[in-house]
């Protein structure tokens, strides 16, 4: 009976002390982002656009079309700092991007340091 006891206990303090809290992420880049309508306002022969997909982990998916079909897709990672996101590509050789978040009255856009768009939210 007491080995009954102390196993019950042992199991129940594993199970509480196992239990974390998963921290809530509400950054407001979560969401999909894409340059469609910025690709359009550039005209080319080739019509490339991209699409970057943020989730709550810190992680999301990025996807190069080509004349709307899926050329290129990779995983990447984000991070935050005072309103600075930096995006990197792990295991391709795509450039980090380094982007803030902009409002205006024509919806939320990804911004370069040097001003230039990156991507509008969906």
């Amino acid at each position: 009976m007491k080995n009954t006891i102390s196993t019950f206990s042992l199991v129940i303090i594993l199970i509480y002390t196992s239990c974390s809290q998963i921290e809530e992420n509400n950054d407001p880049i979560i969401g999909i982002w894409n340059d469609k309508t910025i690709s359009e306002a550039n005209k080319s022969d080739e019509n490339l656009t991209h699409e970057w997909t943020f989730n709550d982990a810190y992680l999301g998916r990025y996807h190069q079309y080509k004349n709307n079909v899926l050329d290129y897709k990779t995983d990447f990672r984000w991070t935050e700092d005072n309103g600075v996101y930096t995006i990197t590509y792990p295991g391709t050789n795509l450039p980090d991007n380094i982007v803030s978040m902009v409002g205006t009255l024509s919806g939320d856009m990804l911004e370069f340091t040097d001003g230039n768009l990156l991507a509008i939210r969906e």
